[in-house]
Parts: C-alpha cells; sequence; structure tokens
C-alpha cells in the first residue's frame, strides 16, 4: 500500500501567518500605545499643564500622522507612533481634568463605554470574519464632513451643532473600529504600524465624544 498524499496549501497557509502576525503586532503596539498615552494624560493632569489649542493641537496631530504614514516601513516608525499616541494623550489630560471637576463619573462610564465597544467590535470582527470594506469611502466622507462640520461649531460657539458631532464620531469611530480590523482579519492591511495608528484614533475620539456626550447633562 502507498501511504496517502496529502496537499499542503503554502500559499494559504503564509497568508494567515502573516494575518495573525499583523493582528498580533497591532495590539501589541496598540496596548503600548495606550499606556503611553495614559502616562501622558496623568502628567498633564497632574501638573496642570495647558491644552496647546486647537491650531497647535491640529498642525502637530497631523504632521505626526503624515511622518508616520511616510516612514511606516522604517523601523523608527514605531516612535513615531508613541510620539502621536503621547501627544494625544497630553492634549487629552486638561480635557479629562475639566470633566473631573464637573462629575468624576462622565470619565468613567465613558471609558467602560470605550473599552466594552472596542473590546465587543474587535472579537465579533476576529470571530465572524465579516468583512467590512465597503464602509471605506463612506467613513472618509463621513468623518471628513464630521471634522468641518466641529470646526463650525468650535469658531462660532455653537454647542448644539458639537454635540451633534459628537453623536456623528461616535457612530464613525465605531464603524472605523470594524473597518481597520476587519482589513487585518481579511488581509487588507499588511502594516501593524498604520493599523494601530487607526484603531488608536478610533479609540481617541470615541472617548472624547463620550465624555462630550455623557458631560452635556450636567
Amino acid at each position: 500500500m502507498q501511504p496517502e498524499r496529502q496537499t499542503v496549501n503554502y500559499g494559504a497557509t503564509s497568508v494567515t501567518e502573516t494575518r495573525n502576525r499583523v493582528l498580533r503586532n497591532t495590539y501589541a503596539l496598540l496596548g503600548m500605545s495606550l499606556v503611553v498615552s495614559a502616562v501622558m494624560a496623568w502628567v498633564s493632569l497632574a501638573f496642570a499643564l495647558p491644552h496647546p489649542g486647537l491650531f497647535i493641537t491640529l498642525g502637530v496631530y497631523f504632521g505626526l500622522l503624515w511622518a508616520v504614514h511616510q516612514f511606516r516601513d522604517r523601523d523608527f516608525a514605531i516612535l513615531l507612533v508613541f510620539a502621536l499616541t503621547g501627544f494625544l494623550g497630553y492634549t487629552i489630560g486638561p480635557i479629562i481634568g475639566f470633566y473631573l471637576q464637573a462629575n468624576p463619573n462622565i470619565v468613567i462610564n465613558a471609558l467602560a463605554t470605550t473599552a466594552a465597544v472596542f473590546i465587543g467590535l474587535s472579537a465579533y470582527v476576529v470571530t465572524t470574519k465579516k468583512d467590512f470594506s465597503f464602509m471605506g469611502g463612506f467613513l472618509v466622507a463621513g468623518i471628513l464632513a464630521a471634522f468641518v462640520a466641529g470646526l463650525a461649531a468650535y469658531f462660532f460657539n455653537m454647542p448644539g451643532l458639537s454635540l451633534a458631532v459628537s453623536y456623528a464620531f461616535v457612530m464613525l469611530m465605531v464603524g472605523l473600529i470594524l473597518w481597520e480590523t476587519s482589513r487585518i482579519v481579511n488581509g487588507g492591511e499588511t502594516n501593524y504600524v498604520l493599523a494601530t495608528v487607526t484603531l488608536f484614533v478610533s479609540i481617541f475620539n470615541l472617548f472624547t465624544s463620550l465624555m462630550h456626550i455623557f458631560g452635556s447633562d450636567e
């Protein structure tokens, strides 16, 4: 008798290993980025550091975001990720301090809700491997529109519009988490640095938007 021949699909195995590696590296770097951001938020809060202001915040944010995308395949891209997430942590410190003075439950509830949403959505996509790539165009248009509306609410002092933008950002960030996680799981995203930044920004915006929503009743 001849031994039974087994067909091994090395291509499929290689793709699966790549996806698992990207997913592993993304969550590892995301976890470290959240720690860096939390530490910087604590430093900013503990030493009552002033918020840098809208224009500086946007300038540094988009500058570091550009640098991360430009050097995403270089070793020091990870340092750029930490610089970006650390800076955003610094900017959120005064905001957290404001809501802590108003009502600490605002921050606690926003943090708990953000964690539950992220973990739940991530687990759903990783388990089902459902493809949410179709949401890409909608998310880009939605985020751009919400960003412009947010600037209008800021400059023209429109609290109602600002609150509506926060609700919009919650929905958009939920979609962005589903979209990016789906891209990782289904092989659409192979760079864990970019994946980490997208997920971190989603979590950051989700958290800040929820604080605004929960604090609107105070």
